[in-house]
């Protein structure tokens, strides 16, 4: 039986970098079940400059093209779902796979002057997960005994972009600065009693790889959304939570100032514990609140976040941490629980990206500057004192002819 059209594969293009004028689509992306093929116009822009072949790349990993056809004038990339660098994120409905098309130009003759600027184009294959991608897979079945679903136990953190209302997942990795990023961190455990999942960390890089510089962490010490503090920001938790096992928190957008590529990859520490647990210090949700200078709970008492003043929190022991975790570089990662019957607290990393943040340009667009509104003003105004001085000479010689003309006779 043949799949319904809602459940095929499909992708997503952002083509905002490029502004290409050309009527047909510069980028053209086909998802297929262990692959994705991606057809570039190397006329990429729309301006009938040809960009080079050799300055194309695919993903983080910078894979080369693969073929090339010089009659139409295009090049392809055939890649792995999961080559290239690309990443996973698995949503309640679809599994996404994300990746980048790198334009990098390479100057050539007078290195002070440049005809092109880079661009990245973000790509998306979604596969929905309400049917199997291949029609041979079989859905498992659950055996009816509690010893096998004991070992069957699974933990599974997700982070993943919402829309603004926080009704959706957001479509889009694209952001200018001046937006908000609205994270929504959950764990999901089927069979497992009753988790609230926490915040420990989360650290932005220009790369996946957590270990890269420069870095920025906006979540720290055990839950303390620090950002929040600084002048410009109003970063903060979202209270109260929507579920126990689901915790939202806002990020006003940022990119760093010495990395030209605009993208950055989030990996957060997320932790889960038994619901009834009361919050401590080391499992906590804490915003800071400007109107009053202190820091707040989303839940618990308020002395549990004191430490985030201080920034001196406790951290968690090594007993405390799983060996070795997995990472699913996709927004999603599991944690098997066999090992540990009935655990107080599981964590994991998670990375969310890349994330492609635009600076926000002022328009000027029927603006005038400054110098040269003044440089209009001055003119306007010596044309109205060159005017009133003619008008005041031609009615002193007027005057004058008048009093110089003979009087007639009687």
């Amino acid at each position: 039986m043949g799949q319904p059209p809602n459940f095929s594969p499909w992708a997503w293009v952002d083509v905002s970098q490029l502004q290409a004028a050309a009527p047909l689509h510069p980028v053209a992306v086909q998802c297929q079940e262990a692959q994705l093929v991606l057809t570039v116009h190397r006329d990429l822009f729309g301006t009938g400059r040809l960009v080079r072949a050799g300055d194309l790349t695919l993903g983080t990993a910078a894979c080369p093209p693969t073929a090339q056809n010089a009659a139409e004038n295009v090049v392809t990339f055939v890649a792995g779902l999961h080559e290239c660098g690309s990443t996973l994120r698995v949503t309640p409905d679809a599994l996404i796979y994300s990746t980048t098309l790198n334009y990098s130009p390479v100057h050539a003759g007078n290195p002070v002057i440049v005809r092109t600027s880079p661009a990245v184009v973000p790509i998306e294959c979604h596969y929905p997960r309400r049917t199997n991608v291949s029609s041979s897979a079989i859905k498992p079945t659950w055996a009816p005994f509690h010893s096998t679903v004991a070992l069957e136990q699974k933990l599974l953190f997700s982070l993943r972009l919402m829309s603004d209302d926080w009704s959706a997942e957001r479509a889009s990795a694209v952001f200018q600065l001046g937006e908000v990023l609205h994270f929504q961190a959950g764990v999901d455990a089927e069979n497992h009693a009753p988790l609230r999942l926490f915040v420990d960390s989360c650290v932005a890089t220009p790369a996946s790889e957590r270990g890269s510089s420069p870095q920025y962490a906006f979540i720290d010490f055990s839950g303390c959304l620090v950002d929040g503090q600084l002048d410009d920001a109003t970063s903060a938790f979202v209270s109260p939570r929507p579920r126990p096992d689901v915790l939202q928190f806002a990020v006003d957008a940022f990119k760093f100032a010495a990395d030209s590529s605009s993208l950055i990859y989030i990996t957060c520490h997320l932790k889960a514990s038994l619901a009834d647990r009361s919050p401590d210090a080391l499992n906590k949700a804490c915003s800071f609140d400007k109107a009053s200078s202190l820091w707040v709970p989303v839940e618990g008492p308020r002395d549990v976040c004191s430490c985030c003043e201080g920034r001196r929190c406790p951290s968690g022991g090594l007993s405390r941490r799983l060996q070795a975790p997995s990472r699913w570089q996709g927004g999603r990662s599991r944690r098997d629980l066999s090992s540990q019957p009935d655990p107080v607290v599981e964590e994991e990393d998670v990375v969310l990206g890349p994330l492609l943040i635009h600076s926000w340009q002022h328009p000027t667009r029927g603006r005038m500057p400054s110098g040269a509104a003044g440089g209009h003003l001055g003119l306007v105004l010596g044309l109205a004192v060159v005017f009133g001085l003619v008008v005041l000479i031609l009615a002193a010689l007027g005057a004058l002819t008048a009093c110089r003309q003979p009087s007639n006779p009687v």
